[in-house]
């Protein structure tokens, strides 16, 4: 049975104990279902890769997408942001998801792809261009660069019309789409009856020690 089938069969509640060979099919439905669920534990990941200088970097970022199919996951970033030149020098990273409801930490090494321009990119736009998040993707400094004063909060977040001409908009904006294709998946359930944990490669569990 395919991930996509299994995702549309499955709309239930999760049972208390799930069985081992449904441990990767629930895995990726929690995924999918965080991707379009802004109250989904797992819809705040953090990233982990390796820096410009060697060292480790993380921060949370907001899971998008999923493609089942594909065992691929989508987020957004600003093209200019450190973060893009760090995944381009190393693009091997990890992904680390933990719900509280679940009981579940799932550790995802992932390859990564940044996508600046094209199709995939002009989509993600127009899903956000109307959002108070597309201000995010439209300033003139980059992520990280010096403020000459403490930032003030908006009192009422912008929503941007996307029927504007994009000059008006603050010129083209910046948003880049960063693709992370699943190599492996490394499970924890923690549980009064005992922890379990598990190696998922191939969709194969190999079941290893809490």
């Amino acid at each position: 049975m395919t991930f996509r089938l299994v995702a549309l069969l499955i709309t239930r509640s999760m049972p208390e104990v799930i069985g081992s060979d449904e441990v990767t099919p629930q895995i990726w439905v929690q995924l999918q279902r965080a991707s379009v669920d802004r109250h989904h534990e797992w819809r705040t990941p953090v990233l982990a890769s390796v820096g410009l200088d060697g060292t480790v970097q993380a921060r949370t970022v907001v899971l998008r997408r999923v493609d089942i199919e594909a065992q691929r996951l989508f987020f957004y970033t600003d093209r200019r942001s450190p973060k893009v030149l760090e995944l381009k020098a190393t693009p091997v990273a990890s992904l680390v998801f933990w719900s509280r409801r679940l009981s579940w930490q799932i550790r995802a090494r992932v390859s990564i792809r940044i996508l600046e321009a094209g199709p995939v990119v002009d989509s993600a736009w127009a899903s956000v261009v109307q959002s108070p998040s597309a201000a995010d993707y439209l300033s003139s400094s980059p992520p990280g660069s010096v403020l000459p004063a403490p930032a003030v909060a908006p009192e009422t977040p912008a929503v941007l019309d996307a029927s504007q001409p994009l000059d008006l908009l603050g010129g083209p904006h910046q948003l880049a789409v960063v693709c992370a294709d699943v190599l492996s998946i490394d499970w924890l359930e923690l549980s009064r009856a005992g922890h379990r944990r598990a190696l998922l490669t191939n969709e194969v569990p190999q079941w290893l020690v809490p």
